[in-house]
């Protein structure tokens, strides 16, 4: 059984909105046991990147499809912008492998990196040369892998940068495609994660209790409104969205989220930023709640402005 109390914090897809000093506050004021980042910190941008793995707390990482946007290919002459970040990340990157933290009986595996969603699989060439994943298959069978040995007293996290398929294909559900107009949209999960789950749960290997993800933006494109950003499975595995982009907001903009009056921090004063991140609390392990946070950052001061429960257990 998992440790008695965990809380897990989730920063979705960066895009460049990430300070190091704010959001270590920020994160300082959240006082997480582990940091998820679901990838997608910039194109390519290596100083964020250098700027996480600098983060001080227990963390782990996916790299997704803009992280790789210009590196198609293996550069064997010279080291890319994608060496560089797998580099400073090490082993907190954790596409196709597992990391285990026994002081809160938390594992971490991680699915296929770069990926763009859909059928098909993005940057096949760099997949081939550096984890030697072809096709969806292979690549599910490595998630599996990495899955298994997972310590029995552990509570068990899949992290990847887009979601399964099966949750849906309505263009707000958690992993729809919003940015067509004919239709209804379509699924656009990763079936690799979808079949490894499947492999897992089938053969009774693995408990999977929660899959974090991002890609799929909460606001949907041709302004349509917000994406569901949770699922709750038939057997309770918990499919939970971290990508609210962008992730930063100014507080001294009247358009855009500010403090309510009852807030510690006066209005004359807000000249600092809001920014998300995704609460998930464990505790006996189970999730008990999840919300989605906005924590202002003013200065040397911080306090939770907004909070949206998405999840609470019983």
């Amino acid at each position: 059984m998992a440790s008695s109390s965990v809380r897990i914090v989730i920063v979705g897809d960066v895009h460049d909105c990430w300070n190091f000093e704010q959001d270590s506050k920020a994160l300082q004021f959240l006082q997480p046991d582990l940091v998820l980042f679901t990838g997608d910190f910039g194109e390519e941008n290596l100083e964020v990147v250098r700027s996480v793995a600098n983060v001080e707390f227990a963390k782990a990482v996916i790299l997704g499809n803009h992280d790789s946007w210009f590196t198609k290919k293996f550069s064997e002459s010279e080291k890319d912008k994608v060496q560089l970040q797998l580099e400073c990340l090490g082993k907190e990157h954790v596409a196709y492998q597992r990391l285990d933290l026994p002081l809160i009986k938390v594992s971490v595996v991680g699915g296929r990196p770069f990926s763009c969603g859909g059928t098909s699989l993005f940057r096949k060439k760099l997949l081939s040369a550096r984890y030697g994943v072809k096709d969806m298959d292979e690549s599910a069978k490595r998630i599996q892998k990495a899955a298994l040995g997972t310590p029995e007293n552990h509570f068990l996290i899949l992290l990847a940068h887009n979601g399964p398929t099966g949750l849906g294909s309505g263009l707000n559900d958690i992993c729809g495609k919003d940015w067509e107009f004919k239709g209804d949209g379509g699924d656009h999960g990763d079936p690799d994660l979808a079949c490894a789950i499947s492999l897992l749960k089938e053969n009774n290997e693995v408990s999977i209790p929660l899959v974090v993800f991002g890609h799929m933006h909460k606001e949907l494109a041709h302004g349509n409104g917000f994406r569901k950003m949770i699922v709750v499975g038939a057997d309770n595995t918990i499919y939970l969205n971290g990508a609210i982009v962008p992730r930063v907001k100014s507080l001294d903009d009247g358009n855009k989220r500010s403090l309510d009056n009852e807030s510690p921090l006066s209005s004359l004063e807000i000249k600092g930023t809001a920014r998300a991140f995704t609460l998930v609390e464990l505790s006996e392990g189970r999730v008990t709640k999840v919300a989605e946070s906005w924590v202002a950052v003013v200065e040397d001061r911080t306090t939770l402005i907004e909070e949206y429960v998405l999840f609470e257990r019983n």
